[in-house]
């Protein structure tokens, strides 16, 4: 399934039986959030989470924010209903949670379809484990709906038996398989949570760090976090108006049948003008989303 240009610096994770904060994140300035019916909500609110989060997506007033929705796993009593649920409000997609085969994808990949999903509706999985962290590739080659992976460096972290650093070395392995993962099928992967929510500088080089490892934006725990994520994984004025020399250049350079491109004095390849072209197309979602928000 083909997912054009979309704006993934911030996707923030809100409590699905929280109404206040699920009509709150109407205002909120993140490219995505994550409507939790897991993690977030208690078992005796899990169906009144559900009910409400799928009324809140029908209900529509989230403008280009792109909607998810993250469903309990299949082994608990409550996975396949939200599934199902989700199917029938319609997010943009459906996250999985503690995805570890493939298997686990296909069959949510096939109960939207037999519950009448449309099908721009995607799946999201979590990669929050270590058996998980290893069948990544399977993971990703799962089914055509699959086009994102988000990082559940939380859970990953406890399961290891390590500790959170503020480089990560501890994760770092895993998360540069299941980058390897996401760009090997053509998927877009969101870096995991930071959780001092004290700690601003942490925070700024954690995102610094996410963008250097490659991922496309991080997951976030607290509206405060939004601005400085969109900052730091937004293209910069800079880096968009050499993306636009580099394009003009190619073109004007092929237009006159010369076999060499030279910008600022650097030779540029082809490899190059694709990316160029890439950070300009996010460079415009972006101001696309923010007209609408």
């Amino acid at each position: 399934m083909a997912d054009s240009v979309r704006p993934r610096r911030s996707v923030l994770y809100m409590p699905g039986s929280n109404a206040r904060a699920l009509d709150k994140a109407k205002t909120l300035p993140a490219d995505g959030l994550i409507l939790d019916l897991e993690d977030a909500v208690a078992p005796d609110a899990k169906a009144m989470a559900r009910e409400q989060v799928c009324g809140a997506v029908r209900g529509g007033g989230y403008g280009g924010r792109e909607l998810i929705i993250r469903a309990n796993g299949f082994d608990t009593p409550w996975g396949e209903a939200d599934i199902i649920a989700a199917a029938q409000a319609g997010p943009d997609a459906v996250l999985l949670p503690k995805v570890e085969h493939a298997a686990q994808v296909q069959r949510a990949a096939d109960l939207l379809a037999q519950h009448g999903a449309p099908e721009a509706m995607t799946i999201w999985a979590m990669m929050e484990t270590p058996k998980g962290i290893l069948h990544a590739e399977a993971i990703a080659a799962a089914h055509p709906r699959l086009t994102c992976l988000v990082m559940g460096t939380s859970d990953l972290v406890k399961d290891l038996n390590a500790r959170h650093t503020p480089l990560r070395l501890p994760v770092a392995a895993s998360l540069s398989l299941c980058l390897l993962a996401a760009r090997a099928y053509g998927l877009s992967i969101l870096d995991g949570v930071h959780l001092d929510l004290d700690d601003d500088a942490g925070f700024e080089a954690a995102c610094r760090q996410g963008l250097d490892y490659g991922f496309d934006g991080k997951t976030l725990i607290h509206p405060k976090q939004v601005a400085p994520c969109n900052t730091v994984f937004a293209p910069s004025e800079a880096e968009v108006a050499r993306a636009q020399k580099i394009i003009a250049a190619f073109e004007s350079a092929t237009a006159e049948g010369k076999g060499v491109v030279l910008v600022d004095g650097k030779l540029i390849e082809n490899l190059h003008v694709e990316q160029a072209k890439k950070l300009s197309a996010l460079a415009a979602a972006i101001a696309k989303l923010e007209q609408m928000a």
